[in-house]
This record gives C-alpha cells, sequence and structure tokens, in this order.
C-alpha cells in the first residue's frame, strides 16, 4: 500500500514522428559504433557495400573488347613463354658447359691422383684376402656395433679409444723402462710378453673392426656407407702408419736376445693418443681437468725418460764408478727417477759430475731442464687461465661495481642485495650475460637453442595462437634473461608497459593490498604475463600496468620489449593483423567494464551534444494530462 505508483508511459502526439525519430537514432549509433571500430582497427572490413559493376558498352562493343583483351592476352602468354624456353635453353648450355668442365677437372684430379700414387713411398695396400677371412666377423660387428659410426658424438667409440690409449702408454712407457733398465728374465719374460699380446690384440681390433666403420666428410655430405668408409680408411696415410706399427718385428726375439727394442714401430701410433684426449675434451663439462692431467702426465714422462738416460749413461760409466753416476744401490729406477727431478727442475744438490762426458751429460741436462719445464709451465699457466678465466672476469666485474658503490657511498643493504645478485647470477648460471655466449654461435645454432628452450610455451600464449610459427622463432631470439631477487619487484600497478615476461625458473607473485601483503595467484615457470601490455596504446594510459608482481624466492625471467615485437611484425603483416583482433578483444574482456561505460557515455555526448531541457509549455500539457490540473480545480469547488 506504501509503494508509490508506477510512472505514466511518455508522452507521445506523434506516433510516426516517434518512430521515425527512433528508428534514425539506432540507425546512426550503429553506424557510429561500426566507424569507432574502423578507426579502432584499420584492418577491419569497410561497412561500405561495393556496388556491382554497370555495363556502360553495348552488346557488341563488349564482344569486341572481350575479344580483344583475350588476343593480347593470348599474345602476352606466348611472348612470356618463349622468354621462358629461351632461359631454359641458356640455362641447359650454361648445366652442360658446367658438366664438361667437372668433367675434365675429375679426369685431371684423376690422373694427379695416379701420379701421386706412382710416385708414393708407401703404395696402397690391398686386403683382399683378410676381406674374406675376416668377413664373418665383420657381419657380426654390424649387428653388434653397426654399420658405420660416429667418430664425434659415439660415446662407445670414446671409450674403445680410451682402451686404445691406455695401449699405447703400456708401450711408450714400459719398453723405454725394460729397454734401459734390466727387467727382463726367465721369471717376468712370459708377464711381458703376455701384455704386449694383449697390447697388440687391442692394435688389429681397432685396424679391423672400429677405423674402417668411422663416418667421413666429403663435399659437404657425411658419408654413411660402410664400404665407402673401408675404401676411405684403406686408403689413409693413417691406414698405412696403422700396418707399420703393427708388424710383428717381436718374432726376432726368436732368433735374437728377448728385449722391447723390436717394439719401438708401436710408438708411431702416437696419433691415436691425440684423437683420444681431443674426443675426450668434447665431452668433459670440466675439460680444463683433463687438460692439466695431460700436462702433467708430458713432465712425468720426460722425467721418465730422462730416468733412463741417466741409468744407460751409469751403465756406459759403470756403476758406483764416480760419484756421480748411480751406485747400484736401491731400486733402480726410483733412485734414477729421483735424479732427474732434480736434475731437470734445476733443485741443486746433486754430485759433481767428473768425466768429461758427466760435464757434458750434466750440461745437456740442465739446458733440456730449462728449456722442456718452461715450456711446460706456460703450458700449465695457459691451461689454468682458460679454465678460470670466466671466474676472473666475475671477480672483476663484482669488484669495480663495489668500489663505484663504495665511492659515492651506496647504503650498505643495496651493496648486500647487488652483491648477492653478483653471485646468484654466477652459481645459476656461470656467466653474467648469456647473450655474450650466445652471440658468438651462429644463427642456426642460437635457433635450436632457443625453440627448444622456449616455443612449446610461446605456441601456449593465447595472444600468439595462430601466428606465423617464423615469427615466433623470430621472438623467441629476441628474448633477454634477467635474474630477480627474492622481494624485488618485476612490475608495479600504473607503470608503462613495455615488455613481456616468461617465467624459466623460480616463481612470481600477483600481490596487493594496503601493503602488498595480499597473495592473488602465484606464477610459476613456464607461465607468462604481461603479453597484453605490447599492444596496448599509450593513448589515455590503455597500457599501464593494472597489478604488482613481484618475485618469490630467486626468478630467472625471459623479457620480450615491445620494441623488438614490432620490428619483428614489419615482417609479417597477417600476423600482425592476427595479433591486433586478438587484442583487442583480450583488452576488451579484462578491461573494467565501469569504465568502459563511462567512456562510451562522454563520446555519446560528444557526438549528440547534452539534452536540452523541456519547454514549460510541453510540461503544462503534460501536467493536464496526467490530471493534476483537473484535480486542482474539483477541490477549488
Amino acid at each position: 500500500e506504501g509503494a508509490p505508483p508506477p510512472s505514466p508511459p511518455p508522452v507521445v502526439y506523434f506516433r510516426y514522428t516517434d518512430d521515425t525519430l527512433r528508428s534514425l537514432i539506432k540507425r546512426l549509433r550503429e553506424r557510429t559504433e561500426i566507424l569507432r571500430e574502423k578507426a579502432i582497427d584499420p584492418y577491419a572490413t569497410s561497412p561500405e557495400i561495393t556496388p556491382p559493376v554497370t555495363p556502360i558498352l553495348k552488346k557488341e562493343d563488349y564482344i569486341r573488347k572481350k575479344e580483344e583483351e583475350r588476343i593480347a592476352k593470348e599474345e602476352a602468354d606466348k611472348k612470356k613463354a618463349e622468354e621462358a624456353a629461351k632461359k631454359a635453353e641458356e640455362k641447359k648450355k650454361k648445366d652442360e658447359e658446367k658438366r664438361l668442365e667437372a668433367e675434365k677437372k675429375a679426369e685431371e684430379e684423376r690422373l694427379a691422383e695416379e701420379a701421386r700414387k706412382k710416385a708414393k713411398i708407401l703404395p696402397d695396400i690391398s686386403c683382399s684376402c683378410f676381406d674374406v677371412l675376416f668377413r664373418p666377423i665383420e657381419v657380426k660387428m654390424d649387428t653388434i656395433l653397426g654399420n658405420t659410426i660416429d667418430p664425434f658424438t659415439d660415446r662407445r667409440y670414446i671409450g674403445w679409444l680410451a682402451v686404445v690409449a691406455v695401449a699405447f702408454n703400456y708401450n711408450v712407457w714400459f719398453c723405454t723402462a725394460r729397454l734401459a733398465f734390466p727387467y727382463h728374465n726367465e721369471t717376468v719374460n712370459p708377464f711381458w710378453i703376455v701384455c704386449d699380446v694383449l697390447t697388440d690384440i687391442v692394435t688389429v681390433i681397432d685396424i679391423m673392426v672400429w677405423q674402417p666403420r668411422l663416418q667421413f666428410v666429403k663435399a659437404g655430405d657425411i658419408i654413411k656407407d660402410g664400404a665407402e668408409t673401408k675404401v676411405h680408411y684403406r686408403k689413409s696415410p693413417r691406414f698405412k702408419i696403422d700396418i707399420i706399427s703393427i708388424l710383428p718385428f717381436d718374432l726376432l726375439c726368436l732368433h735374437f736376445e728377448f728385449s722391447s727394442i723390436y717394439r719401438i714401430n708401436r710408438f708411431i701410433r702416437v696419433d691415436s693418443f691425440f684423437e683420444f684426449s681431443d674426443r675426450l675434451e668434447s665431452i668433459m663439462a670440466k675439460a680444463y681437468i683433463w687438460r692439466v692431467a695431460r700436462t702433467t702426465g708430458y713432465l712425468l714422462f720426460v722425467l721418465h725418460l730422462n730416468a733412463c738416460v741417466y741409468f744407460v749413461a751409469s751403465v756406459h760409466q759403470g756403476l758406483a764408478t764416480t760419484t756421480w753416476v748411480y751406485d747400484g744401490k736401491g731400486t733402480a729406477y726410483l733412485r734414477c727417477y729421483y735424479y732427474a727431478v732434480r736434475s731437470l727442475i734445476n733443485i741443486g744438490g746433486l754430485p759433481e759430475p767428473v768425466t768429461t762426458f758427466e760435464i757434458t751429460f750434466q750440461m745437456l741436462n740442465f739446458f733440456i731442464g730449462v728449456f722442456v719445464f718452461s715450456s711446460l709451465i706456460g703450458q700449465m699457466r695457459d691451461v689454468i687461465g682458460a679454465a678460470t678465466a670466466g671466474e676472473t672476469y666475475f671477480r672483476a666485474s663484482m669488484d669495480g661495481c663495489v668500489a663505484y658503490m663504495n665511492t659515492y657511498m651506496i647504503p650498505k643493504h643495496i651493496q648486500n642485495r647487488i652483491r648477492t645478485w653478483y653471485n646468484y647470477t654466477w652459481a645459476a648460471q656461470g656467466m653474467l650475460d648469456e647473450s655474450e655466449l650466445l652471440d658468438k654461435m651462429p644463427l642456426v645454432m642460437r635457433t635450436a637453442i632457443a625453440v627448444d628452450v622456449n616455443l612449446a610455451t610461446f605456441q601456449k600464449i593465447a595472444l600468439f595462437q595462430g601466428c606465423d610459427q617464423q615469427m615466433l622463432v623470430d621472438m623467441l631470439l629476441r628474448l633477454k634473461s634477467i635474474i630477480y631477487l627474492p622481494g624485488d619487484f618485476v612490475v608495479k600497478k600504473g607503470d608503462i608497459g613495455k615488455e613481456m615476461y616468461i617465467i624459466k625458473s623460480g616463481a612470481v607473485q600477483v600481490v596487493g593490498g594496503p601493503d602488498n601483503s595480499i597473495v592473488f595467484v602465484t606464477l610459476k615457470a613456464g607461465c607468462v604475463f604481461g603479453e597484453i601490455s605490447l599492444l596496448q596504446s599509450a593513448k589515455d594510459g590503455g597500457n599501464r600496468r593494472t597489478a604488482n608482481v613481484k618475485a618469490h624466492g630467486f626468478a630467472n625471467l625471459f623479457v620480450l620489449e615491445k620494441k623488438d615485437l614490432f620490428d619483428i611484425l614489419i615482417h609479417y603483416p597477417e600476423s600482425q593483423k592476427v595479433l591486433a583482433r586478438k587484442g583487442r578483444k583480450l583488452i576488451k574482456a579484462k578491461g573494467p567494464a565501469a569504465a568502459k561505460t563511462n567512456e562510451e557515455k562522454q563520446k555519446g555526448l560528444t557526438l549528440f551534444g547534452q539534452k536540452p531541457p523541456t519547454p514549460k509549455l510541453l510540461k503544462a500539457f503534460g501536467n493536464l494530462r496526467k490530471g493534476g490540473f483537473m484535480d486542482r480545480l474539483k477541490v477549488k469547488s
């Protein structure tokens, strides 16, 4: 009963005029919306309908015109076909000339190769009989090792090279020791024979099984055919060196005295040791460890050779004949090695040489020691310097930054955060700026790394779905890695948005509230935020950040700047249209509705102006229609 009466319907004096005005206003509003859409999106379709072409020619003139166009088109096609045929003929002639030139060059190379073969000291060795003999073994090994082997990446081959390197080191260390020291007798000779046979078996297996299977590069192509790899190895100088190194001169011991002098030819397989060293360095995470060990091995081997030579010189002079020579007491090898260490390193305290031979030997020892050890120490310095170059650069950068902060009296808590950033960045990625390393790689390598790390994440971003895949790859190459400390704000509400962020590792939190204590959501590795800011315009503050995002712990983020995106979109106009359309939809979906309504109201007022006030006469008639005036008359009467 206390509710107010419903409002009366609007006054309509002329129904037709009212309907016409309402229809006109509706059409104007629709047209205004379409034109506003067109102004925002330059790629939108025009609302105007293209009128059909009105023929202005008579039928005979129209037919004649079409016939002339057809004839002109046929002549143009005929001319184009003649030009194409002419170009094809010229190309055929050039190809024929190139083919003849290539055949002539190949013939010259063949003749030169035959001449070289005739002039070679070591002719090609035919192994047909061995191929027939070892054919069953080769077939069996094909099922185990495969038809061919990649010498750079196959870990099985690198493991086998380690066995070959051990066999080579056995020969160069023990054969020289057996040659100088009296280590041959009836008791130990059988053990030496067994070890020699085992090392020779390793060499034979390497020659017959592994080396013929190694892939090689020919004219830029990787040859993976087993027959071609075998022929390539058989024609290489390495095969001839391997055959010479395995010749069984040891059989001369059956006629002469047992000695290791007949195994000197095993030393020429030194390339196998260097190949093992190179392959091992290529797969080690810290290759400098092997380089230091190898350089130390060179030093020990030089001392070993000097110990052997000193013992031979002592035997030549006569054991214990003077104070300088070895006196024959104790372990001969250990005492001679001790002399070599003190002599070559120039420690001093050695007995004085007496004879001219001893003086000459000692002088040569000093000269060789100075030269060899200065070379080895320089090499060791280079190895250690290369191993610690990155850390040295890190320390120098950090020291320079600390000196700068102390000069300008930066607060201690800021200095501590900067030191923490330096230490964590170095511990996490081993460098301060990983882009310096990637810039040294060829483009195809950088692209492969970027695609492997981030392409799957980019493809999940709704804004970039449907865009050209190559455009996404170009965007990946523009990413920059930045590390944020715990509590650092990545973006703040109200900041100008010029970047998009991809979380590489760690987590960030979207926070709010009076003191940013409320956590709305936590984003972890693989998540993306800030992508809308890449497409928003700075007009009317459209690219302002709408939330606070801070790092939760240490966070490593990839950053894509708006400038880099626009540079890429120049080359992909279709993707630019897709991004413009999707970005507009996402902005509408995420934008505040109230602000949008107010904006539309303001634009409407700008277009039509303020509503004028109702005239007093019309108000009076309205009041009469409502009955207010007649009621007053009844009351007065």
